[in-house]
């Protein structure tokens, strides 16, 4: 591998991110125009953004003009170490206005250096790979620039850093679509154009549109244009990071809920074929068998979730109260937030819109909530988890194992079940007309097995820290599937600040893997692919 070339467009990603970096800057810079600029300056997230910003420019730039001889020499192993190494670098250049403000806010001051860093990388890598799992307990307190910050990785990472680097700087280097296979979620990357330059533009193109339109319609009713922008940032990357403690819930907005409804919807199809369908080829949705089954899910979790809900409600009060939380509530605070929580699904209407938004939430990996679905039967409990696993389609933003995975190995399991009894079968894997290369075949069943491996791994782990079985699982699935929350001590009104340092970071590698599919990082780490 040419380490040159990696250092090379690592340090012209960094000059990407310190200048998105003026964006929050200029909102932290606007909300205390009241002070003098010297008193501006020692602001913590001010001057944590100024410093991000200057270091991510200074470092960028010179790796940029000491290993450009290397902006040639990149191939496949290059552009999947930029893909990894890329975003842990900036990851780490996003989380230092976050850290700084921790130091200075949090009960520990400056003695806390570790800890705060911890917690400002969990948020900020939790943005980019679109988790939305937060460490925050009072997420209104926060600085309007640190949410926007927030919002703001969820929307990069949405789409793709790199992806986003492909279309503003021409001159990324030989392996881009390498670095763009390793970061657009799903296992064919479809080029719309014979440029990838052309092919990005158009991606990002259309996820700009579906984001300005779903901030427009947010403004229709009701949210001020701040919070608008950041909920349609968190939806369309299928993200889940709210502006308000009680997340989408708190607007108390029926209207606000069905349109988050749709682009959540939107946002869990593949983007080519939103590309294609803006074009007038409405057809090629209606003859993609991913999208058939795409929806196929959706409507069967809408419908069963909404039946249960009306039939049966939540489940029984002492069942609920069993389940594990880090800070248990007193026994009048659970009944209370139980009376809440069961009001929210009165009639048949009730009950289909908050199957549709928490079935849409968790199918797309989106983890906004507007229910605590934590209080509802254990039917539903496990099928919410069920859900975090199928992700969205090919090409989406969304996370988890992804549709057509999940379709080419249950027709491999068809397959094999009907060799048992016909051996000289001769039956290739079709998804609709086609069939499926086998080395695309071999692929999925290698990556399903990698991502069922790591979620038991990685549950097993979690173990060691927290005291309940439940949230370790959930902690699991819900990091390396990008969801955010899940069931008990993670649950819909929980969060993940309790966890120890050890199990964060866990976690924060296992948001990464989720995000970049496994391959990209794995490869990363295997020393072979370090030697030339």
């Amino acid at each position: 591998m040419h380490k040159t070339a990696v250092a090379y467009a690592v340090g012209k990603l960094m000059q990407v991110m310190g200048l998105v970096l003026l964006v929050p800057l200029g909102i932290a810079v606007y909300d205390n125009r009241a002070l003098d600029p010297g008193e501006l300056f020692f602001i913590p997230e001010v001057f944590g953004f100024i410093e991000a910003i200057v270091l991510s420019l200074v470092v960028g730039t010179l790796l940029a003009i000491l290993c450009r001889g290397g902006r040639d020499l990149q191939g496949i192993k290059e552009g999947y170490a930029i893909v990894t190494i890329g975003w842990f670098s900036l990851a780490f250049i996003a989380s230092i206005p976050l850290c700084l403000y921790f130091l200075t806010s949090g009960p520990g001051g400056w003695g806390g250096i570790f800890p705060a860093f911890t917690d400002a990388y969990f948020e900020v890598m939790s943005g980019f790979t679109t988790t939305g799992a937060s460490i925050l307990s009072n997420i209104e307190a926060v600085p309007r620039s640190l949410l926007f910050l927030r919002a703001l990785t969820h929307w990069l990472g949405g789409m793709g850093i790199i992806t986003l680097a492909i279309v503003i700087l021409p001159a990324m280097g030989m392996s881009g679509y390498q670095m763009f296979r390793g970061e657009v979620p799903g296992p064919s990357k479809d080029k719309l154009r014979p440029r990838l330059r052309q092919t990005a533009s158009i991606l990002w193109g259309v996820y700009l549109l579906f984001t300005v339109a779903e901030t427009v319609m947010l403004l229709f009713g009701g949210m001020s244009l701040f919070d608008a922008v950041c909920h349609a940032f968190a939806t369309m990357a299928t993200g889940g990071f709210s502006t308000k403690d009680g997340s989408v819930a708190a607007f108390h907005s029926d209207y606000i809920e069905w349109v988050i409804i749709i682009f959540m919807y939107l946002a869990g199809v593949n983007f080519v074929l939103h590309f294609r369908a803006l074009r007038g080829n409405i057809g090629s949705m209606v003859r993609n068998k991913e999208f058939v089954f795409y929806n196929f899910v959706v409507l069967a979790a809408i419908v069963v979730i909404a039946i249960v809900l009306y039939a049966n409600g939540p489940a029984p009060l002492e069942t609920a109260a069993d389940s594990y939380r880090h800070e248990q509530m007193t026994s009048e605070q659970f009944a209370q937030h139980y009376d809440e929580q069961s009001g929210l699904f009165n009639g048949l209407y009730d009950s289909i819109r908050v199957a549709a938004f928490q079935a849409l939430a968790m199918v797309t990996t989106t983890g906004f909530t507007t229910a605590d679905f934590d209080i509802w039967p254990d039917f539903l409990r496990i099928l919410m988890v069920l859900l975090m696993f199928f992700g969205g389609c090919a090409g989406s933003t969304g996370g988890g194992i992804k549709m057509i995975r999940i379709m080419v190995v249950f027709r491999v399991a068809i397959n094999e079940l009907r060799k048992l009894t016909q051996p000289r079968l001769v039956a290739p894997i079709k998804i609709g007309d086609g069939a499926v290369d086998d080395k695309m075949v071999i692929n999925v069943v290698a990556f399903f097995i990698l991502f069922i491996g790591l979620f038991v791994l990685t549950a097993f782990l979690m173990t060691l820290f927290v005291p309940d079985l439940t949230t370790a699982v959930a902690c699991s699935i819900a990091t390396i599937g990008n969801i955010g929350p899940g069931l008990s001590g993670i649950g819909a009104v929980e969060n993940y600040g309790w966890l120890p340092l050890p199990a964060k970071w866990i976690l924060i590698f296992s948001m990464l893997l989720g995000r970049l599919e496994i391959f990209t990082v794995l490869i990363v780490f295997r020393a072979a692919a370090w030697r030339k």
